[in-house]
C-alpha cells in the first residue's frame, strides 16, 4: 500500500464565482448530475476512515471546488477530528485546500493555521486582469474581497501559494503581474494554462490561451524569475523548479509534467471517486467509497485504462530533443482526440519555444 493522495470536492461543483472560464463547471454540465450538494459528515468520515487504512507513510489530504469553504468550517473541523481518530498507525497527514478567498475570514485563517493547511489561493494577476472572468454570480469584481483575504492570512501566518491561471489575459500581462505578486512579497507562485471546454476545439473563447501566446509567457516569465534567481532574490515558480529537478534526474512532483497519469483519487461530495480533476465525468468513475474499497477502485482504474492510455506517446515527440523534459505533457491537453486516439499536446510549440530559449540556463541550474 503506498501514500496516498486524495482530492476532495465537499461542495461538489458549487461555486461563489462565476469564472468565465472554470473548467469544473463545464465538466459538471456533462454529467447525468451536475451538482452533488454538500458532502455529508458520515460520507467524509468513511472516506478518511479508508484512506487511513489503505495508506501507509503519508496521507495528502486536499480540499477543492467548486468552492469548498461553503461547506462551512464545522466540516473541515470534522475532519480533522476523523483523522486523529482514525490515524492508528501514525502517519503523517498533510492537508491542503484550494480556495478562491471570497468567504476567508479571521475563524478560517485561524483553523489553517492551527492545521497547518497549505492554501492555494486563486488570483489572476492585476486587478484588471483578475476581475476581467473572475466575477461572483451578480458579474461583480472578486479582486478586492481577495486581496482581502490574503492578507487575514497573512495576519495570521498562514502558509499560501498564488494559482495563477494562464488565459488570454494574463499571458500579455506577465511582467506586470510578476512585479505586482514580488511588490506584494508572494514568494510560491503556480502558473496553470487555461483549459477550453472539453470536446471543442480550443483558441475558440475569449480567454483562451493560444500555443504562441503561452510560448511567450513562458519565455518572458523565465526571464524575470531567473534574472532574480541570480540576485538571490528567489521567487518559487513549481513548474521552473519542477524543471531543474527532472535535469538533476529526479521525477517532477507536478503531475501533469510527468508524462504519464499519476495514482489520483478525486473524490466527489457523493464519495465517487474518479482518477482525475479533469476527468470527473460519469464514464470515469471508480466507484464510491461509501461502498468499497481502494482495492476496487484500483481494478477498476485498470479496467478502464486510464493511466496506461497516457503513455501512449506520439511519433513526433519520440524524435523530439525536448522530450526528456517535456515528456509529452498533461493527456488533457491531447484533447480532443483523433480517431480515438490523444492528439499531439495543444502546446508543443509553447514548449519548443520555451526549451529552446531557456532550456541552456535550466542546465546550469
Amino acid at each position: 500500500m503506498p501514500p496516498i493522495n486524495l482530492l476532495i470536492k465537499p461542495a461538489s461543483g458549487a461555486c461563489n464565482l462565476r469564472c468565465r472560464y472554470c473548467f469544473y463547471h463545464d465538466l459538471t454540465e456533462k454529467r447525468e448530475t451536475a451538482c452533488y450538494g454538500m458532502m455529508k459528515p458520515e460520507t467524509l468520515e468513511k472516506i478518511i476512515e479508508k484512506a487511513l487504512a489503505y495508506a501507509t507513510q503519508e496521507c495528502t489530504i486536499a480540499y477543492q471546488g467548486g468552492e469548498p469553504t461553503l461547506v462551512g468550517l464545522d466540516f473541515f473541523e470534522k475532519s480533522i477530528t476523523y483523522q486523529n481518530k482514525y490515524n492508528t498507525k501514525g502517519l503523517k497527514i498533510h492537508n491542503a485546500i484550494q480556495t478562491n478567498g471570497v468567504g476567508l475570514n479571521d475563524a478560517w485563517a485561524k483553523f489553517f493555521a492551527e492545521n497547518h493547511f497549505l492554501v492555494g489561493i486563486s488570483v489572476d494577476g492585476t486587478s484588471k486582469t483578475h476581475d476581467a472572468f473572475r466575477v461572483d454570480a451578480q458579474g461583480k469584481d472578486s479582486f478586492s474581497r481577495v486581496m482581502k483575504a490574503i492578507r487575514i492570512l497573512e495576519q495570521h501566518q498562514v502558509e499560501f501559494n498564488i494559482l495563477t491561471v494562464v488565459h488570454a489575459y494574463t499571458a500579455k500581462q506577465i511582467r506586470e503581474i510578476y512585479r505586482f505578486y514580488k511588490a506584494k512579497r508572494y514568494r510560491y507562485l503556480q502558473f496553470i494554462p487555461c483549459l477550453d471546454p472539453m470536446g471543442q476545439e480550443p483558441g475558440k473563447e475569449i480567454y483562451s490561451l493560444t500555443p504562441k501566446a503561452y510560448g511567450e509567457f513562458l519565455c518572458k516569465l523565465f526571464d524575470l524569475w531567473y534574472e532574480d534567481l541570480i540576485k538571490g532574490e528567489e521567487v518559487h515558480i513549481r513548474e521552473f523548479e519542477n524543471y531543474v529537478e527532472m535535469l538533476h534526474g529526479y521525477p517532477p512532483e507536478s503531475c501533469g509534467m510527468s508524462g504519464i497519469c499519476s495514482f489520483q483519487h478525486v473524490v466527489e461530495a457523493d464519495g465517487q471517486v474518479y482518477p482525475c480533476d479533469f476527468y470527473v465525468m460519469d464514464g470515469y468513475a471508480l466507484g464510491n467509497l461509501t461502498e468499497c474499497g481502494f482495492e476496487e477502485i484500483q481494478a477498476r482504474r485498470k479496467e478502464i485504462g486510464f493511466v496506461e492510455e497516457s503513455m501512449e506517446v506520439a511519433e513526433e515527440c519520440r524524435h523530439c530533443g525536448y522530450y526528456r523534459l517535456c515528456r509529452g505533457g498533461c493527456k488533457r491537453y491531447r484533447e480532443p482526440r483523433e480517431n480515438g486516439k490523444l492528439r499531439l499536446n495543444y502546446f508543443c510549440e509553447s514548449y519548443r519555444m520555451f526549451f529552446a530559449h531557456a532550456g541552456a540556463r535550466l542546465a546550469r541550474l
